[in-house]
């Protein structure tokens, strides 16, 4: 592991080598700072201007270590980003630290440096503006506020898994906000529209905040809660994220990155918290948790089964149980026609009752049964499932195609396609 830092000697790059050197010692891991000098500045001023920068990175070497930080460095030359992303990647660095762009910078340093080597890194990028956080916090004087940008996404798991690892160091307060739009949010959960597009209803609050608290429930462990904010926003996500985590007064806005470029950088979080927020912001890579071996291992709490009654659909629900084998929440449901009756209902109801396997009223899960309503099966399933936050769903399929393609078949079909969660299909044994 180690910790690289780009200087270029100001006074917000200084503040920036100490936030890293700070780390450096907090984590126990080497600092390795970097100047990068252009190849048309060392041809117009010869070897004089490469003894000049080299004494000033040894300057500031010897500052660092100070600190009590172990420091290494480095002069390179070449196009700054690419230079940056190429020695992390030979160095195998874990973090690069970097000062945020000056406010003189045009367009609060859109298509800057820091903003190409955001683009270019498979590692977190941490964006430094203000150091005495990291002081106070590896003297011990406070914890670390941090507010995590939360959605269902790689992104997101991955800047979780990288907050975690904070944790693991000393005390970190977590602030997890989610950015929402009622009307997207009734869509996803199947819930009735209030008259008011902005009115936010008990149940679609509550939903919300069911989802976020089972998104953040890792980065509880060792009873360190995490404390959630809702916050209903228009437009881009990345503006009100910015300004909910002025409100807490967060040290470090932390949000998950998909490297978007070109015109994706219009609706790209990272990219604009970057650039428009007021303490330092940490963006992290998808890649990062895909390769690392600290993934987090979800506890599964809760599986939706449907059943259509027929013999396929029925054999999905022991498959279902399976998965709660160390207690948990099986709901158990079938989707009835629109408008029925109380005794249809009823009926259906006891059927579904009928099929809880027997072993599964000895042991430790909740069953919950419910019979829906809806002509379109396959929504009505999906938007159940968004509003229980499950965290898999589970159906049966009769493994035919074409013209001979049954109900379930093609309501697992579509659910497969367009479901945001783990699906298991459960298919018939070969004839």
């Amino acid at each position: 592991m180690t910790i690289l830092c780009a200087t270029h000697f100001s006074d917000a790059a200084q503040n920036a080598a100490t936030a890293a050197a700070e780390l450096a010692r907090r984590l126990d891991t080497p600092l390795f700072l970097v100047h990068v000098l252009s190849p048309d500045l060392v041809k117009a001023f010869g070897q004089q201007l490469e003894e000049t920068a080299l004494a000033a990175l040894k300057d500031e070497v010897q500052r660092l270590e100070k600190l009590g930080a172990r420091v290494s460095h480095q002069l390179v030359q070449g196009e700054p980003a690419e230079s940056l992303a190429r020695l992390a990647e030979e160095k195998g660095a874990t973090l690069v630290v970097t000062a945020a762009p000056t406010s003189a910078s045009p367009f609060l340093g859109l298509g800057g440096t820091v903003d190409r080597l955001a683009q270019l890194l498979p590692v977190p990028m941490l964006v430094v503006r203000d150091v005495a956080p990291f002081e106070a916090w590896v003297k011990g004087e406070r914890p670390l506020k941090v507010m995590l940008g939360v959605d269902r996404s790689l992104p997101f798991e991955a800047a979780r898994e990288w907050v975690k690892g904070l944790r693991r160091h000393g005390p970190v307060e977590v602030v997890a906000g989610r950015i929402y739009w009622p009307h997207e949010e009734y869509q996803r959960m199947g819930l009735p529209h209030p008259l008011a597009f902005q009115d936010v209803t008990p149940e679609l609050k509550n939903a919300l905040e069911h989802e976020v608290h089972t998104l953040v429930e890792s980065l509880e462990e060792g009873g360190r809660p995490v404390r959630v904010r809702l916050e209903l926003g228009v437009g881009r996500i990345a503006d009100h994220l910015v300004a909910l985590a002025a409100e807490e007064q967060a040290d470090i806005l932390v949000v998950g990155t998909h490297h978007r470029r070109a015109l994706g950088k219009l609706w790209s979080v990272s990219h604009h918290a970057m650039r428009l927020a007021k303490m330092s912001v940490a963006s992290v890579p998808v890649m990062e948790g895909a390769r690392g071996v600290q993934q987090h291992i979800p506890t599964l709490r809760s599986v939706l089964v449907a059943t259509d009654f027929s013999e396929a659909g029925n054999r999905a629900i022991p498959y279902a149980f399976s998965l709660m084998r160390g207690g948990g929440t099986v709901h158990l449901v079938h989707v009835g026609e629109p408008r029925m009756a109380p005794e249809q209902e009823r009926e259906l109801n006891q059927r579904l009752r009928q099929l809880v396997p027997a072993e599964a009223r000895t042991q430790s899960r909740m069953v919950e049964v419910k019979v829906l309503s809806g002509e379109d099966v396959a929504a009505t399933l999906l938007h159940t499932a968004e509003r229980l936050d499950v965290d898999v769903i589970c159906l049966g399929t009769h493994g035919r195609s074409g013209l001979t393609e049954a109900l379930m078949g093609s309501v697992a079909r579509y659910v497969t396609t367009h479901a945001s969660r783990p699906v298991m299909v459960v298919r018939p044994p070969e004839a």
